[in-house]
């Protein structure tokens, strides 16, 4: 996939509405060095490229009652493409599954999974994730704490190489 070629605005554009989805289109534009209309056209042509793909509310899961992060990894039977596909597509419908990556080497999956408590992710295991199809097993970790949470990427306006957009 070929990546369009972002100016140092672009990248403080982007860096700026990671750190803060939030921002007032004024405040972006300053820290941009640019009035706020033009900002708001880059907002839109980078949300319409795909860079910005949305916005959301880091809600607390402990807050919500959610005590438990797990973190299952999933061997398959199959790694046919149509296999991988149809457990992507069904760890979609799971609501406790959070996030789903493929991976490669010994595990097919790694799901991040939020439960209230360890029965009701346990509930989860036996009755959803092991009995899905294909699923040869499951070794689940459990989360401790959590000492760093950032979301995107790194972001630097000034770097001249794609080591830090």
């Amino acid at each position: 996939m070929r990546r369009a070629k972002l100016d140092k605005i672009d990248k403080k554009i982007l860096r700026d509405l990671q750190d803060d989805g939030r921002i007032t289109n004024v405040d972006l534009a300053k820290r941009a060095g640019i009035s706020a209309p033009p900002c708001l056209r880059r907002v839109r042509a980078l949300e319409e490229a795909g860079f910005i793909r949305g916005y959301h509310a880091d809600v607390d899961g402990e807050m919500m009652g959610f005590d438990v992060t797990v973190f299952a990894f999933v061997g398959l039977d199959s790694q046919a493409e149509t296999d991988l596909r149809k457990f992507e597509d069904l760890a979609k419908t799971w609501p406790l599954v959070r996030e789903c990556h493929m991976l490669q080497g010994d595990t097919d999956f790694l799901l991040k999974v939020v439960a209230r408590d360890l029965d009701s992710y346990n509930r989860f295991l036996t009755s959803q994730l092991t009995a899905a199809p294909n699923v040869a097993h499951v070794r689940s970790a459990i989360g401790i704490r959590t000492s760093k949470q950032e979301y995107g990427v790194p972001i630097d306006p000034d770097a001249e190489s794609d080591d830090f957009i």
